[in-house]
C-alpha cells in the first residue's frame, strides 16, 4: 500500500510540473486530472487559439496491479524517464502505448 501511495504522489507531482511549464499567458488551459480512487491521471490541454478549438491529451497514466501504465505520452522527454529518476523500478513501468508483443524489448515492464 505504501508503494501505491508513493506512485500516486510521483505521478501527481510530475503532471503538475509538466502543467506548469510554458507561458501562463496562453489561451490554452492546462488541466491536470487526478482520480486516485480508480488510479487514472491525465494532463489535458483545452481552449481556443486563432479561432480554432484546441483539445488534446498530453499525458495519460494509470496504476494497475501495482504498476504504472503509461497509456499515452505526448512529451519529448518521456515521463517514464522522470519516473525512473524518482526511483520507480523500470519493471514497475509499463509503456502501454507499445503493442504487448513489443513491450518485452523496451527495457520496461510488460504488464
Amino acid at each position: 500500500m505504501e508503494k501505491l501511495e508513493q506512485y500516486r504522489g510521483y505521478i501527481q507531482e510530475l503532471l503538475a510540473a509538466y502543467a506548469s511549464r510554458g507561458s501562463s499567458k496562453s489561451e490554452i488551459e492546462k488541466q491536470v486530472i487526478f482520480d486516485p480512487i480508480h488510479d487514472h491521471y491525465q494532463l489535458v490541454y483545452v481552449g481556443w487559439k486563432n479561432r480554432r478549438r484546441q483539445y488534446g491529451c498530453v499525458l495519460h497514466l494509470d496504476i494497475k496491479d501495482g504498476k504504472i501504465w503509461i497509456q499515452y505520452d505526448g512529451t519529448e522527454i518521456g515521463i517514464a524517464n522522470d519516473l525512473v529518476k524518482l526511483g520507480v523500478p523500470k519493471e514497475d513501468i509499463v509503456l502501454a502505448f507499445n503493442e504487448p508483443l513489443v513491450r518485452q524489448y523496451t527495457g520496461f515492464g510488460v504488464g
